[in-house]
């Protein structure tokens, strides 16, 4: 077991680490100088907090390993795409020699897995993929579809965490035209091959993507969604709404009027009055069933007195018997 050559060396330490950090303008050498005869590792990263910054903002500074950083970041660290000189066919993107930068957008609000699933196939269209998903803004959203749940801030930070994520482009567009493409430098646009026409005018926004030959389906997971998620929260309104008001959740904070939060304190207390008397008559049906089962008449203590009265009974008539089969 010789020791390898200087130069294999300093090729495997320079192959080893391939982890990307987000802000990597800002690494240090790991080692200093190869020449140098003791090499002095530099200062470990300082993690505060799991990167929680305060309550609103987060510090995703010195982790080992952040979020998937956003479209903005990179531009003002001035890493762009690098320019396709021609258009990607999906045979070649098949073969895995080249990244290919696929694009899934959406509003992801309520981040479950139907998303994820669906982040996870766009992901693994092709062997080497660079995923950039786009996120709607709420103002566009809340203009073309509706009501969210969630911030924009919040879901953007929810689908950055998703491993399947390099890169997410915030105040994405509704509609993806070649110029949006062009910009980004996008092969290859992923999203269910179900017809979607909400907020627009068009029977499927993405239908001129599909005559360019740069759609990728991808297949919806059955029985999620957010829509369903909300329907489910909406069925057991009453359930949920007594729920936080008993972790201490005011009438305001739910939105409830005074009355309705009173309602909900009275059914409250009438499940918690209901609970104790069934309690309370199994305890009274366990005694009373324990009471007959000890002086009932098939009881312990009736059944002691009956065989105590049978062994009597034979205790005065057994010599009797013994006394006629000897006089006779």
């Amino acid at each position: 077991f010789g020791l390898a050559p200087p130069a294999l060396t300093l090729l495997t330490l320079g192959t080893m680490t391939t982890r990307k950090r987000l802000h990597q303008e800002e690494e240090e050498e790991e080692w200093q100088d190869a020449s140098d005869e003791e090499p002095v590792k530099k200062k470990p990263y300082l993690v505060t907090a799991n990167g929680v910054h305060d309550s609103n903002t987060y510090n995703y500074e010195g982790l080992y390993v952040g979020p998937a950083p956003t479209t903005s970041e990179l531009e003002r660290k001035g890493i762009k795409p690098v320019v396709r000189k021609r258009q990607l066919t999906q045979d070649e993107a098949k073969q895995g020699t080249e990244t290919v930068r696929v694009y899934a957008d959406g509003i992801f609000d309520v981040f479950h897995q139907g998303h994820a699933r669906a982040l996870m196939q766009a992901k693994n269209a092709f062997p080497n993929v660079y995923l950039i998903v786009g996120v709607c803004s709420d103002a566009l959203t809340n203009q073309l579809k509706g009501k969210l749940v969630m911030s924009e801030k919040e879901r953007y930070d929810a689908v950055r965490h998703c491993r399947y994520v390099d890169e997410v482009l915030q105040d994405a567009p509704w509609t993806v035209t070649p110029e949006f493409l062009e910009k980004h430098q996008i092969d290859f646009v992923a999203h269910d091959d179900l017809p979607y026409n909400i907020g627009t005018d068009s029977t499927d926004i993405y239908q001129h993507i599909k005559e360019m030959g740069k759609f990728v389906a991808t297949q919806r997971t059955e029985g999620i969604s957010t829509s369903d998620v909300i329907a489910r929260i909406v069925r057991d309104y009453d359930i949920y709404v007594r729920r936080n008001l008993e972790r201490g959740y005011s009438a305001k904070d739910l939105n409830v009027s005074y009355m309705k939060e009173k309602e909900v304190q009275m059914r409250q207390r009438l499940g918690s009055l209901k609970a104790t008397a069934s309690k309370q008559l199994h305890r009274s049906q366990d005694s009373i069933r324990g009471f007959m089962g000890l002086f009932g008449r098939d009881g312990r203590i009736s059944e002691f007195f009956h065989g105590q009265k049978e062994r009597i009974k034979r205790a005065f008539t057994s010599p009797t018997s013994s006394d006629d089969e000897y006089e006779e």
